[in-house]
């Protein structure tokens, strides 16, 4: 798969999320209605389609704001040698990918991560943690950086951004259904049989939801690291640099605190460091938010010719 093709598929995959979230919380409302009992006007329905669309246009235009708010970055001055190091190394691999130069952020973190976010090339964003920038090299550091350039030449910011919100969103909104339920099992029960079916059901959607927002996050992902990974390579034309940069950050014992489990799927590396990323097998295909690290970095050594 092409650039194009990878753009153009990414860009598909966001208009059905975001039709797909709406479509889902507008159903659900409806379900609400009925089970209510809220009479001629939908009242709930219409309610839960308005927020549906709030949230996704929420995190359509602001939801790299709110990646970087979560994660306390705050914008690179370039006042020390390795955020001026950054600076350069971005502009370099920004060149090279022909996108314009991505807004810098820095995490306060001494665990090493990095994740890029925004909406497109022209409104995107990298961060990194101090860590990062004291742990790695140059190479090392523009190895990295040209792996988030990839996500955002890929389109993969605005897809995997969208489904962080709207991933949160949909965690709210099961809270709420299964409060909201508890509240309802005091009611007088109108419909007999009929509504009984409707609460079981209307309680295992409020269970199976959020889990089925979280696998498509986690499945989002994995398949995207391969590309970055591939396109960081072609841009430094040093697939080394990016191998020793993995090894470094896999290496590193404490988890990454200043980056929320809402925002694993955007790193370079889940920031929890979790032992089922690094297995094989149904579960981890599952669950794990990135490709086993022995399996990336086989794939950029064959880039490099450092093995059959």
């Amino acid at each position: 798969m092409n650039i194009w093709e990878q753009q153009a598929r990414n860009r598909r995959n966001t208009v059905l999320l975001i039709v797909l979230f709406v479509a889902v919380l507008a159903a659900l409302g409806y379900a609400a209605d009925w089970y209510f009992g809220s009479g001629d006007v939908p009242v709930l329905t219409l309610i839960a389609l308005l927020w549906a669309v709030g949230q996704a246009a929420v995190g359509y235009f602001f939801g790299d704001t709110i990646a970087l708010a979560l994660s306390k970055a705050r914008p690179v001055t370039g006042a020390t040698f390795a955020e001026q190091q950054l600076r350069n190394v971005t502009e370099e691999m920004a060149i090279a990918a022909g996108i314009p130069m991505p807004k810098l952020y820095i995490i306060p973190d001494p665990d090493p991560n990095a994740f890029a976010t925004g909406r497109s090339p022209r409104h995107a964003s990298i961060a990194v943690t101090e860590g990062l920038l004291r742990m790695l090299s140059r190479d090392e550091l523009q190895a990295v950086v040209a792996h988030e350039i990839g996500h955002i030449r890929n389109y993969d910011i605005r897809l995997m951004t969208l489904v962080a919100i709207l991933l949160g969103s949909v965690l709210l909104l099961a809270d709420i259904i299964r409060r909201s339920l508890f509240w309802g099992m005091g009611r007088r029960d109108r419909r007999g049989e009929a509504n009984l079916v409707l609460l079981l059901l209307w309680l295992l959607i409020s269970i199976l939801t959020p889990i089925a927002a979280y696998l498509i996050a986690m499945a989002v992902s994995r398949q995207r690291e391969y590309y970055a990974d591939a396109t960081s390579a072609e841009l430094t034309r040093n697939p080394e640099a990016l191998i020793r940069a993995l090894q470094k950050i896999a290496a590193a014992v404490q988890p990454t605190t200043a980056i929320p489990q809402s925002l694993a799927h955007m790193c370079i590396e889940d920031p929890q460091g979790r032992p089922i990323n690094e297995k094989s097998g149904f579960w981890s295909e599952l669950f794990a938010t990135h490709p086993p690290l022995h399996k990336r970095i086989e794939a950029l050594r064959r880039m490099a010719y450092l093995q059959a």
